[in-house]
């Protein structure tokens, strides 16, 4: 939306409590919660100040927050290197919780059902290379909202490479050079290939 009486339409529309950001903000800057028109006027109001587009949410707070790295070669090979948690549920800037990984309370189903749509979503958009995605999940169904994709190295990254000890961006940028998956040799382990996907034996926060 452009104006705050667009914003207020479209919270009437997917009822309150709505998540406002502004378009194109780093960092969350000009983003909140609102749970009445009075707030969402507030917030819109200061909102518009960063940006001249302002993003209508429907509140997913409370929610858990889950990410995974993935990555993807031209020949359309895919794996998950990492998965990752919020301590902290859904509200709280993923810059400013705690992380950890892998993460410790989904499902067995919760996480495969999550690692099976990560590689849906970048076969789906042809990445060839590393991929962030970020998801909302709700602690009490399986339902679930990708938030956010990163088609790129990002802060979640130098988190999943010290993790698993898979060098993130060294495979990346081979990836971008039209190597294959299988082709590249990890440079930490010195024995595996990058088409293993790291084991899950290890805990970081």
């Amino acid at each position: 939306v452009y104006s705050v009486k667009e914003a207020l339409s479209a919270a009437d529309q997917l009822g309150y409590p709505v998540m406002a950001r502004a378009a194109f903000s780093l960092g969350g800057l000009g983003s909140g919660f609102a749970n009445t028109k009075e707030e969402l006027t507030v917030l819109a109001t200061q909102a518009l100040a960063h940006s001249s587009q302002l993003i209508i949410d429907k509140s997913l707070k409370g929610w858990k927050e889950v990410e995974y790295e993935v990555v993807r070669d031209a020949y359309d090979n895919c794996i998950t290197v990492c998965n990752m948690e919020n301590v902290d549920p859904l509200g709280i800037h993923t810059g400013e919780s705690i992380v950890v990984a892998p993460s410790q309370t989904l499902s067995n189903k919760e996480y495969n059902m999550l690692r099976t749509t990560a590689l849906n979503v970048i076969r789906h958009f042809g990445v060839v290379g590393e991929c962030n995605i970020q998801y909302a999940l709700n602690p009490f169904s399986e339902e679930y909202y990708i938030i956010e994709v990163n088609a790129r190295l990002s802060r979640s990254s130098a988190l999943a490479s010290k993790a698993t000890g898979y060098p993130l961006a060294y495979v990346a940028a081979k990836l971008a050079l039209g190597t294959a998956l299988p082709d590249i040799k990890n440079s930490v382990t010195g024995t595996t290939t990058a088409c293993f996907e790291p084991s899950l034996d290890y805990c970081v926060v």
